[in-house]
């Protein structure tokens, strides 16, 4: 980029206030190690056993890990997984593991479920309730793999009330109400709440938000966000997140209608809104070589593709994304900020819904006021 010397200045200015902030919130937390308490969500009412957003996501926030008992219950590619490349040294990345952060406890309504996560991370002690949990931790972890999210709100209330940071997993209220229950009453209670997909943090998406905050190759015109994976209507309405979130990241909040339509196993959807160029998301588009998901971005002046691979390696790039997710929750911890905004975590959960009923009435156009009023 041509930068003049007063626009030069002026970022050095904010990169400096930005990094004094940083230090001044990181040198309040001192010696302080933040207690996480990991919760698992069910799926339609039965536990999650190896419930993946906890046992792979929230592990980074928890500096020791027993790969035999990895091994014993995860599979095979989990176990591989975790021992060649999630918790080799050689890849942990700069300030990981964090010396600050540590899971103190963890609570499932199914007991037995706890057992196996404790001997995977030693350390971790059962919580036999809730409220056993949120008076003995600083922060909150809800992690919820497969399940639909009807029961976010009973389980993050307890740790909200007392104005608890929490991660509340996607789809984070099962239902545009739902969702909207829960970010009030966050507010309310004046809890940092953080809710999103794990492509927020692919090193692709980061690339692209650069990218589009520079303004180096104009504003964004239009995002073909795909889910490689096998579409069907029920994994919409959780996996159908991914592709929503990949667009609202990009383009911010401000949809005004959706159309969705299915054959057989995929789907392809339009998002329109009333001052910008349409987007479109597929769930289960066809592809060529297995990549979970592919995001195009037309700037003006070019055009961006990524997948989640770093270098052609989807597993580093995996890793990369679910690190970099357990960062910004450490971060919210350290600043007390939001990294996500709940405009964006409400319009996600109304473009899915809406979409669900555009299928429902024939691929209609489905504002979503309709289903937000």
């Amino acid at each position: 980029m041509n930068l003049s010397r007063r626009r030069l200045l002026a970022l050095a200015g904010s990169a400096a206030a930005a990094v004094t902030t940083t230090v001044a919130a990181a040198g309040a937390a001192v010696g302080r190690t933040f207690r996480i308490g990991v919760i698992s969500a069910s799926n339609a009412g039965k536990a999650q056993r190896t419930n993946g957003h906890t046992w792979h996501f929230a592990q980074y926030l928890h500096p020791v890990c027993n790969l035999d008992a990895i091994s014993k219950y995860l599979d095979k590619g989990s176990a591989k997984f975790f021992k060649t490349i999630i918790r080799d040294p050689r890849h942990g990345f700069d300030g990981w593991p964090f010396a600050d952060t540590k899971i103190t406890l963890c609570h499932d309504a199914d007991r037995s479920a706890i057992e196996p996560f404790t001997e995977a991370f030693p350390g971790v002690q059962a919580a036999a309730s809730l409220e056993e949990l949120v008076a003995n931790v600083d922060a909150i972890w809800l992690g919820d793999a497969s399940g639909g999210g009807e029961d976010h709100f009973d389980l993050v209330a307890p740790g909200l009330s007392r104005g608890l940071p929490t991660f509340c997993d996607k789809p984070i209220g099962g239902t545009v109400q739902g969702t909207r229950k829960i970010l009030e009453f966050a507010r309310q209670h004046h809890a940092p709440l953080m809710s999103t997909s794990i492509w927020r943090y692919e090193w692709g998406m980061e690339a692209a938000l650069r990218m589009r905050d520079a303004g180096e190759f104009g504003a964004i015109e239009h995002v073909s966000a795909r889910l490689f994976s096998r579409y069907s209507r029920n994994g919409w309405m959780v996996y159908g997140q991914h592709p929503v979130w990949g667009i609202v990241t990009l383009m911010g909040p401000g949809a005004e209608a959706v159309s969705m339509y299915e054959y057989k196993d995929t789907c392809h959807g339009l998002i329109t809104y009333a001052d910008r160029y349409p987007c479109h998301f597929w769930f289960g588009q066809p592809y060529e070589r297995f990549e979970y998901d592919r995001t195009d971005v037309y700037f003006k002046k070019k055009l961006y593709s990524s997948t989640p691979s770093i270098e052609g390696d989807f597993w580093y790039g995996h890793h990369y994304q679910m690190f970099r997710m357990a960062a910004a929750f450490r971060q919210m911890l350290l600043t007390g900020q939001e990294p996500v905004p709940h405009s964006e975590i409400q319009e996600v959960t109304a473009i899915v819904h809406a979409a669900a009923k555009s299928l429902d009435e024939k691929s209609r156009l489905v504002s979503l006021a309709e289903i937000t009023a």
